[in-house]
C-alpha cells in the first residue's frame, strides 16, 4: 500500500469528497447524506486518508451527545481502487482510539439491509449486530429505523476503554 495518512478531517475536505461520494458508490446518490456540517463540527473525530496529496478515504464519526459513552459513525469510503488494502480498517480503528480517549466505551452504526458488503465488512471489524424481532435472509433488521421504508441493520461494537477512565 503506498503511504497514508490519516488526519483529521478539514473543512477544506469537503468540495473534494462530495464531489467524488457518488461515484465510489456507484453512481448511489448519496452526497446528500454528507453535509457540510460534519466537516466544520465533527473534525476531532473524523479523518481523512491521503495518498500522493489525494484523498482516498475519510470516516465521519461523533460522540453522541445525548449518550456520552457510545460512539456513533455516520459515513465511511474508500476509493474503489483502494479497496481490500485494510485503508477502511485503519481508518476505524483510528476513529476507536480516539473515540475511547473521549470515554466512550461502545460504537455504533447503520446499514441498509440491501448491503450485504457493508454487513460483511462491520462484522469483520468485530461489530455485533442488534437483535431484532424482523429479519432479512437472517439478518436482524430495524424496520423504518430511518422513517417509512428505510430499514437498517444496527452495529455496536465494545471499545477498548483506557483504564485510566475506569
Amino acid at each position: 500500500m503506498t503511504d497514508v495518512v490519516i488526519r483529521h478531517v478539514e473543512q477544506d475536505d469537503y468540495q473534494p469528497i462530495i464531489s467524488i461520494v457518488d461515484e465510489w458508490w456507484g453512481g448511489r446518490p448519496m452526497a446528500a447524506m454528507l453535509p457540510k456540517l460534519f466537516f466544520v463540527h465533527f473534525r476531532s473525530t473524523s479523518f481523512t486518508a491521503v495518498a500522493d496529496g489525494q484523498i482516498v478515504g475519510f470516516l465521519i464519526g461523533f460522540v453522541s451527545q445525548t449518550f456520552p459513552d457510545q460512539a456513533y459513525i455516520h459515513f465511511i469510503g474508500v476509493h474503489p481502487a483502494r479497496r481490500g488494502e485494510g485503508l477502511g480498517r485503519r481508518l476505524y480503528e483510528h476513529f476507536f482510539a480516539t473515540a475511547a480517549s473521549l470515554g466512550c466505551r461502545t460504537a455504533r452504526c447503520v446499514t441498509a439491509p440491501v448491503n450485504r458488503t457493508s454487513i460483511a465488512f462491520h462484522r469483520r471489524l468485530g461489530f455485533s449486530l442488534l437483535d431484532s424481532d424482523h429479519k432479512v435472509e437472517g439478518v436482524p433488521v430495524a424496520v423504518g429505523y430511518d422513517g417509512e421504508g428505510e430499514d437498517r441493520v444496527i452495529f455496536t461494537k465494545d471499545l477498548d476503554y483506557p483504564d485510566s477512565h475506569r
